[in-house]
């Protein structure tokens, strides 16, 4: 029976997120890594093949965990659209609090991580993660980007302030993403 990894891909996905998460996507290096996690750098290069590599698995694996979330916040069983977009915008501010860590990695980017020279099956998956996104938010009227704005900008723009001055996201942030979504979009 063969030995189970060391080094798993996600141990060094974590150790990359909190590397850039203390000092910048620059700090995200296959040497970096390796250091950090105690590893032999060997270990790194076999789960990824370049520093692009790793860094698109580092977005897509964040993107991937963010978006669940949001998409599951989108989809409960509400039949009001004001509603559902609270609980999405609500979602967002709650999730960047849970996972500060992670949310660096949202904050920084994927172009800071090197999207153009990402593999093809990882820029892939990040498509496929937009339309998914695009569809669960396709059931909700947009009446001139109200929906995005709702959703997406408002939360974004509220714990970015907060990440950026790596300050913890304080609870005034949902009740001023909640009054604005329901400022946003009316009613039923």
């Amino acid at each position: 029976m063969p030995r189970p990894a060391r080094y798993s891909v996600d141990t060094l996905l974590d150790v990359a997120a909190e590397l850039l998460a203390a000092e910048g996507p620059s700090a995200v290096t296959m040497s970096a890594v390796a250091r950090a996690a105690g590893a032999p750098s060997g270990s790194v290069y076999h789960r990824f093949p370049t520093r692009a590599a790793l860094c698109g698995e580092l977005w897509v694996r964040t993107e991937e965990r963010f978006q669940e979330a949001l998409i599951d916040a989108l989809s409960e069983d509400r039949d009001d659209a004001q509603q559902r977009c609270v609980a999405g915008a609500l979602r967002i501010v709650q999730w960047c609090r849970e996972n500060s860590t992670e949310a660096q990695v949202l904050l920084a980017g994927p172009h800071e991580l090197g999207l153009g020279d990402w593999p093809d099956p990882i820029a892939g998956r990040r498509k496929r993660l937009q339309r998914k996104l695009r569809k669960a938010m396709a059931g909700l009227p947009d009446e001139e980007g109200r929906v995005s704005a709702a959703v997406i900008d408002v939360p974004g723009a509220i714990v970015r302030r907060h990440l950026r001055a790596r300050q913890s996201i304080p609870a005034s942030a949902d009740t001023i993403v909640a009054d604005c979504a329901r400022a946003l979009i009316p009613p039923g």
